[in-house]
């Protein structure tokens, strides 16, 4: 280790040192604003209006701190290049270095290689960190919430069954349910091409593993084709194969925020293998791991151009650099965003759709440097 720092220059000692600081402040100053913005007000609202447990609501949003963090780290890089260089030009350090001999293109090195390294540490971050933490957040809140048992209900539910020829098949009606029993229940049954009986029941629930609706404690009217009673059954028990669709299932996927790239590939490849797969989903997943791979690379071409920024004969401080940093974080994620969408919509390839804006700044980063060198 000693001989690896005797190798390196006292600038590039210097300079690393200097970005260490500014980072860390970086760091911690996005990483709070993310967590206040994106976290604390709606676990607030939460323990508020839910009556979720303050102790949950903490350690939800411990949970939920390294998907900030993952997204400060190329904020702070950027920040942190921009300070420091802006700090060496403006007290002619940057001068005096360049008298030296010192091009900037090695006056830059430094902040290439420190980047680098929040690459990685990104990398790892988006990976191995923030899905395992998200997962875990989802978990908790779940639980906690299942262990409230907060009441879900509804009322007036009215719900009509057509056939295939769009012609009215059952009319559903119940008038209450509480998440998992619905309560005075009448349907009208013309399946027949009129009104064949009419069935009423006290409470019915829905079957899952025989897909159908137990009806408890009803009456069955049979009716004939002029309108007359024809017959009367009293029943405890009764089932009718009606849409799950009353209690409003929908299928959902799974959270791609919340896998690894080797767990998302390993789904793609089950989706792969499905012919019944959702195409717009699965090639949405196409994109977002080519992004979980890009991402991370930001960090050199944010660096890169906050050194570039720097360098110029100007005095950025702490606060300009920090309004600074904001529009071109914003810029950056408005323009990813924009490619991104072309991409999940098919226009774009996925690899071209996720590397597309890192390129862009990357050509930018390039630019910057070539004309301060001049």
């Amino acid at each position: 280790m000693k001989a690896l720092l005797n190798k390196i220059s006292v600038v590039d000692r210097y300079i690393v040192g200097e970005l260490s600081l500014a980072f860390a402040f970086g760091l911690g100053l996005f990483s709070a604003l993310g967590i206040a913005v994106g976290s604390v007000f709606d676990l607030i609202a939460q323990v508020r209006e839910s009556q979720l447990l303050f102790g949950v609501a903490l350690k939800v949003m411990a949970l939920k701190m390294p998907e900030f963090i993952g997204f400060a780290l190329p904020m702070a890089v950027l920040l942190a290049t921009l300070i420091v260089y802006s700090r060496l030009s403006s007290d002619s350090e940057i001068i005096a270095f360049r008298s030296l001999g010192i091009s900037v293109y090695r006056l830059v090195l430094p902040a290439l290689l420190f980047s680098a390294i929040a690459t990685g540490i990104t990398f790892v971050f988006k990976d191995q960190v923030i899905p395992v933490a998200n997962y875990q957040a989802t978990a908790t809140l779940e639980n906690a919430f299942q262990q409230r048992q907060f009441p879900f209900r509804d009322e007036k539910i009215i719900y009509p069954e057509y056939g295939e020829d769009g012609v009215l098949k059952r009319l559903f009606y119940a008038a209450e349910f509480d998440g998992e029993t619905m309560q005075n229940l009448t349907i009208i049954d013309r399946s027949n091409g009129s009104i064949n009986q009419i069935v009423t029941a006290e409470s019915a629930g829905w079957d899952l593993p025989r897909n159908q609706w137990n009806f408890r404690d009803g009456i069955i009217y049979f009716i004939d084709a002029d309108g007359s009673y024809r017959n009367v059954l009293r029943f405890s028990r009764h089932q009718i194969q009606l849409g799950s669709d009353l209690v409003d299932e929908k299928e959902e996927y799974p959270k791609h925020e919340d896998m690894s790239i080797w767990q998302l590939k390993n789904y793609m490849q089950e989706l792969a293998a499905d012919p019944e797969r959702d195409e717009a989903w699965y090639r949405k997943l196409r994109v977002r791991i080519q992004e979980k791979i890009s991402f991370p690379f930001i960090c050199l071409a944010l660096g890169v151009v906050g050194a570039a920024i720097g360098l110029r004969p100007q005095s950025t401080g702490k606060a300009t650099g920090f309004g600074l940093c904001v529009v071109l974080i914003f810029g950056y994620y408005f323009l990813a965003f924009m490619i991104s969408s072309v991409g999940v919509a098919g226009y774009l390839h996925p690899v071209l759709a996720a590397w597309l804006p890192n390129l862009v700044v990357m050509a930018i980063a390039g630019g910057l440097v070539v004309q301060s060198a001049k």
